[in-house]
């Protein structure tokens, strides 16, 4: 990516930059989303982060890190400020998932970027997420053609000099992507690589979407896809991950 176009303070060429530890603020509340694929027996990770809601246990990521070729993924699990070694918060296991209707139901292509969102309802020891991690951040919802300044991307690149254990963050401008249906956001500030998926778009003390996909690395140009909080699908399945989660206690 041009140097021009990087916001990230010392951000590298993709714009990401590490975040300072010890994490605190919307960072100690992003974190590692693991996940298995039983068809092809592969692991997958992502990044996620802690959603604010009635239930204090739901997880926001991206779709493609829950289901892919219409299977659900097993052993998902988030680990909330993960740092290398450090799980002081815990491993947080999946005891639900719900992704938008429509990319559980056709194949993937471009078209699904604007539903490639998802929520995850965790449990562990009988507690609620939010006890341990603090309140989670608020969904910032839009709608098709809104741009959002000065999000701040959070994940955990793979490859080159990315670790995968690491938490990065990268300031970006958006504008509308375009799609079809409740549309994406697009930021060419950033240019996120693999395991950065899933990943917020914090917005102050909200979060107006997650990192779905990005243009090849090998593009000089590259650009990062967001797939943005619209009131539907996600704000319908918000509210039906709350209303599942809230009338009983897990306890894996």
């Amino acid at each position: 990516m041009p140097n021009r176009r990087v916001l990230t303070p010392r951000g590298d060429r993709l714009g990401y930059a590490p975040v300072a530890r010890p994490y605190q603020g919307p960072h100690q509340l992003a974190g590692m989303l693991v996940s298995h694929d039983p068809v092809t027996r592969t692991d997958l990770v992502c990044g996620a982060v802690v959603l604010r809601s009635r239930s204090r246990s739901l997880v926001l990521t991206a779709a493609h890190c829950l289901y892919g070729d219409g299977h659900r993924y097993d052993r998902v699990a988030f680990l909330p400020a993960y740092n290398g070694d450090d799980k002081k918060l815990g491993v947080w296991p999946a005891v639900r998932v719900w992704v938008p209707k429509r990319w559980r139901a056709r194949p993937y292509s471009t078209a699904q970027l604007p539903y490639d969102v998802g929520l995850v309802g965790v449990a562990r020891g009988g507690r609620q997420l939010e006890e341990v991690t603090g309140p989670g951040l608020r969904p910032y919802l839009t709608r098709k053609g809104g741009s959002t300044p000065r999000l701040e991307l959070l994940g955990y690149p793979i490859g080159g000099p990315y670790s995968g254990t690491d938490m990065y963050r990268c300031v970006g401008d958006t504008i509308e992507g375009g799609a079809a249906g409740p549309g994406v956001l697009v930021t060419r500030n950033c240019h996120a690589a693999p395991g950065a998926s899933g990943g917020p778009a914090v917005y102050g003390r909200t979060v107006a979407g997650v990192v779905s996909s990005s243009s090849p690395l090998r593009d000089p140009a590259g650009f990062t896809v967001m797939t943005r909080l619209t009131p539907r699908p996600f704000g319908k399945l918000l509210a039906a991950a709350d209303r599942a989660m809230r009338p009983r206690t897990y306890a894996p």
